[in-house]
């Protein structure tokens, strides 16, 4: 790889997040500095605040700085698509936009997936000590319940941002809104392993969370059961040789 080339990608998406954004990202540079060389990707999933202006101004002082927009809010899923379309390096780190992920566990994930690389495709942070209200606990709780159940995927918690996976293979996956609430099964689904590292969540620093989950509750039960229909067409990974 190219000296002036990052190995490692953080994906950040954020709608109305301006008041998050700083502080996440010299979080973020100090968890990879002098360890990988880096960059840092925001999309800005259409935001009416100053996130848009933060960003302008944080890219002034930063060289591994990047920022793309979309013009109109896509949702998560896409805007996570978005930024690992346009990273330049091979290892993706993905992270939440309101600071409730901490950075300092980045590390951790990136040498889980190098030490299992290529038997592993994907590390995911799994939340411990949860700082949301006690109404959005039962919500996730509830939603990787019925996931598990449904999808065998062995994942705790796949609601965390925090993951690290190859470029290739996120990219190789079908795509569809929803996409980033099923990755572990979808990644295992190519015959991969899942690697996992705990993580502590923290209380949001500013603003009012976006995404939320009941506003896509049927959505998600639509998605699910597609995701389901994916798994169980595809009975065998193919061995090849050159």
């Amino acid at each position: 790889m190219n000296a002036t080339e990052p190995a490692v990608s953080v994906v950040v998406p954020v709608r109305n997040e301006a008041g998050n954004i700083d502080p996440l990202v010299g979080e973020i540079s100090q968890a990879l500095a002098g360890q990988w060389a880096f960059e840092i990707v925001y999309v800005n999933d259409g935001s009416t605040d100053a996130t848009e202006a933060e960003l302008q101004r944080l890219k002034a002082r930063y060289a591994w700085l990047r920022r793309v927009r979309h013009k109109q809010s896509c949702g998560q899923s896409a805007a996570v698509r978005t930024g690992v379309n346009a990273a330049r390096a091979p290892l993706i780190v993905t992270i939440d936009g309101d600071g409730q992920n901490d950075p300092a566990f980045i590390p951790a994930l990136l040498r889980v997936l190098e030490a299992g690389s290529p038997r592993i495709g994907l590390v995911a942070g799994q939340r411990m000590k949860r700082k949301s209200s006690a109404f959005k606990k039962i919500q996730s709780r509830i939603a990787n319940a019925v996931r598990g159940a449904v999808l065998r995927d062995g994942t705790r918690d796949t609601g965390c941002g925090l993951k690290a996976f190859r470029r290739d293979i996120f990219l190789a996956l079908p795509y569809f809104d929803g996409l980033h609430r099923f990755l572990p099964a979808l990644v295992k689904r190519e015959g991969y392993a899942i690697g996992y590292v705990d993580v502590v969540d923290r209380p949001r620093r500013a603003g009012v969370s976006n995404y939320g989950m009941w506003d896509r509750l049927w959505i998600g039960i639509l998605d699910l059961a597609g995701v389901w229909w994916l798994i169980r067409r595809r009975k065998r990974i193919p061995e090849v040789e050159e």
